[in-house]
């Protein structure tokens, strides 16, 4: 097999592994275990508060955990002995201890998880399922790591305690409620939150990064009303391409009509994207309208729309479908004979040679 068909068999493969990171990260859960999480509504919430000199007082953290549970309409259990569903722990430390690296895969990469290296105070969030860990890990730190000088900064008297105050203070926005609610799918509590009129703009966003973890389907009309939003607008079609081919027609028009270049250029990437798990025909004709369209007067770096041009050619990559050819090899003379040297320029002109050779991939191997 040629060098070149090798090295684009990995690329494609690669990507394929990315554009499914969603659904790969995943935690596994068993028939029954799914049907537990779906029941989900009491959490035992078990605060462990820990200071250099022995345990401290964890009852404010305790109270923050509570009430922003309950935003989500969880009931929320605070002993052993009330009746509860599951079981979420939160161990909050002055000094975090290396416990170990976290398990390959899944979330370790998300800066919300674990930190490795860090050793300053922490909060690390973690769910038990009739006593079973399932491997779901999330961290919230301060923005300092010394306690002692932070607190001798602040004019505290201790560094423990003011490490915890600290922690409590980073918990009023750390979004632990939203990452459960995706972790078990409980993507109803999470619209229901989206319609909040005094949620801010950027815990929406973290919902909105939120849905395509869950693949819900439900998010479609949410989704639709916060593209209208400039600044939501791309995190939005983020998760409506994880909802399928139902998106394409919407995607289509937010490509077709939006005037924003990086909005524009994200529809375009979220139809590649359906494109690439789907094989749907629909999505190839307005993608490769625009390309034909913009040849005829493509003669400088000034005709030419870098993000949205180059999100349309990667998106004909993916969707490989031989009509692309002709356009696509007019577009490679024309990227070559442009003078310029610009980053922009670069990534369109890799993009054109990784989509004719994933396009002509089939002719090549017949």
């Amino acid at each position: 097999m040629q060098a070149w068909m090798m090295s684009a068999i990995i690329t494609l493969f690669c990507l394929e592994m990315i554009t499914a990171d969603a659904v790969a990260r995943r935690t596994y859960f068993t028939p029954e275990q799914k049907s537990q999480i779906q029941a989900i509504q009491t959490i035992w919430v078990k605060v462990l508060a820990l200071t250099e000199r022995g345990k401290g007082d964890g009852q404010a953290i305790q109270d923050i955990i509570k009430q922003r549970l309950t935003t989500l309409g969880y009931q929320v259990a605070t002993s052993r002995d009330q009746p509860s569903d599951v079981m979420l722990i939160v161990k909050c430390e002055e000094r975090k201890k290396w416990t170990g690296t976290t398990r390959a895969g899944g979330d370790a990469d998300h800066i919300d998880s674990p930190a490795r290296l860090w050793k300053g105070p922490a909060c690390h969030f973690s769910y038990r399922l009739n006593g079973r860990d399932l491997g779901w890990q999330k961290e919230v730190r301060t923005d300092f790591e010394d306690p002692a000088s932070a607190a001798k900064a602040a004019n505290a008297p201790k560094s423990g305690p003011y490490a915890l105050e600290q922690l409590a203070q980073q918990l009023q926005t750390f979004a632990f409620p939203a990452m459960l609610a995706a972790e078990w799918e409980h993507d109803t509590r999470l619209f229901a939150l989206l319609k909040d009129p005094n949620l801010t703009k950027t815990r929406k966003l973290k919902i909105l990064s939120l849905l395509p973890e869950m693949q819900s389907h439900k998010a479609f009309p949410y989704l639709k009303e916060f593209i209208q939003d400039p600044e939501m607008a791309e995190p939005a079609i983020v998760a409506l391409a994880a909802t399928g081919s139902d998106a394409i027609p919407l995607l289509t028009e937010v490509f077709q009509t939006h005037k924003e270049s990086h909005i524009q250029a994200a529809a375009a990437k979220g139809l590649g994207e359906i494109g690439a798990h789907t094989g749907d025909p629909a999505i190839t004709p307005p993608i490769l309208d625009y390309l034909i369209e913009n040849l005829k007067d493509m003669k400088t770096s000034a005709d030419i729309d870098f993000p949205v041009l180059t999100e349309v050619v990667w998106s004909l990559g993916k969707l490989r479908n031989e009509n692309s050819i002709p356009p696509m090899r007019e577009l490679e003379e024309k990227v070559w004979l442009i003078y310029d040297t610009s980053k922009e320029m670069t990534e369109l002109r890799d993009a054109t040679n990784w989509t004719i050779k994933m396009v002509d991939m089939d002719g090549q191997i017949q």
